[in-house]
């Protein structure tokens, strides 16, 4: 029912913001200008996806925003090797399902801290990209942009791909046993080992496929622009996480669903454009999110809270009527 409450508020808020978008900026809903803000949206879109996974499975990953840099200068740098546009898809995926494979190993197999070795993993691999690169921009060939097609089919074709991966990962976690071993292992990990499941598999498991799904976005990111920047997914984790816990997935896991993570990433991706049009300086874009995901997990506490109050009230009522 908290779920459901957050996803109503979610939804009314997001309204409050297109509608007064509506208002004092009727050219956002252009075809053009709406078009490529969906566009723009559409990696971290993908990203969110797979930050939900890990969250309702009782984890973290807030090294995803470096795995997208990476994957990002890695796919630029084989495209100006004139690489075939479908192996540096694959490539910058199979790069990215291996980053996520380390984070995996170390949380997975060696049983550390989730949020300690993302956070080791991410400054890592930043600094490794700034060293490396210096800062240089990578110059992509012509025809690399929008996949050598025009600008409208190029944006078309990056937003259903982000609306695919949202509705496959939507239809596993919510009909295949897969996504039963999910929130199983967000919900009690005891309890899953005791059911048969395997809940480091499962953990490894998604730790590389948010890897492989930062490598996507990497390649649909770099579609859109003729350079790649190194500094590409700086503040990606923050609005992700962001994104999932206003959309009512729990961050002590094992509830939320992907639909309810889609409404609030719409909601977190509308900030942006309302601060601009409403000329409110960009910076504040970071301090909602903070407050919002503060806020968010401030409810799901006190919820936690009532809900063990009202369970110890139950326990004491039965045991005086036994008495």
């Amino acid at each position: 029912m908290r779920t459901v409450r957050r996803e109503y508020s979610v939804c009314i808020a997001l309204s409050l913001i297109l509608f007064a978008l509506a208002i004092f900026a009727p050219s956002f809903y252009q075809p053009t200008p709406f078009l490529s803000f969906l566009a723009r949206q559409a990696p971290a879109l993908i990203v969110t996806c797979g930050a939900a996974l890990i969250i309702i499975a009782r984890q973290i990953d807030i090294s995803v925003g470096s795995q997208l840099a990476v994957c990002s200068v890695c796919a630029g740098l084989l495209s100006t090797a004139n690489w075939p546009a479908g192996l540096v898809l694959l490539a910058a995926i199979a790069l990215g399902a291996t980053l996520g494979s380390i984070n995996g190993f170390f949380v997975a197999g060696l049983r550390l801290p989730s949020i300690v070795v993302t956070l080791a993993t991410m400054v890592t691999w930043r600094e490794a990209l700034r060293w490396k690169r210096q800062g240089a921009f990578v110059n992509l060939p012509q025809g690399a942009q929008w996949f050598g097609l025009s600008q409208t089919q190029g944006q078309l074709t990056i937003i259903v791909v982000a609306l695919a991966v949202l509705a496959g990962l939507a239809l596993l976690t919510r009909h295949l046993a897969a996504g039963r071993f999910i929130y199983a292992t967000g919900s009690d990990v005891e309890a899953a080992r005791l059911a048969g499941i395997r809940p480091q598999l499962v953990t490894f498991s998604l730790f590389v496929v948010m890897g492989a799904l930062s490598g996507l976005a990497a390649v649909l990111n770099n579609a859109q622009s003729p350079q790649v920047d190194p500094k590409a997914g700086t503040g990606l984790e923050l609005k992700a996480i962001a994104a999932v816990v206003v959309g009512g997935v729990a961050i002590s896991g094992g509830r939320g669903h992907l639909w309810g993570v889609f409404v609030g990433f719409l909601l977190m991706a509308c900030v942006s454009p309302a601060l601009v049009y409403l000329h409110i300086e960009a910076y504040w874009e970071r301090a909602i999110a903070g407050a919002i995901i503060l806020l968010a997990v401030l409810g799901d506490g006190l919820g936690s809270v009532q809900k063990t109050t009202t369970s110890g009230s139950l326990a004491s009522g039965e045991t005086v009527t036994s008495r």
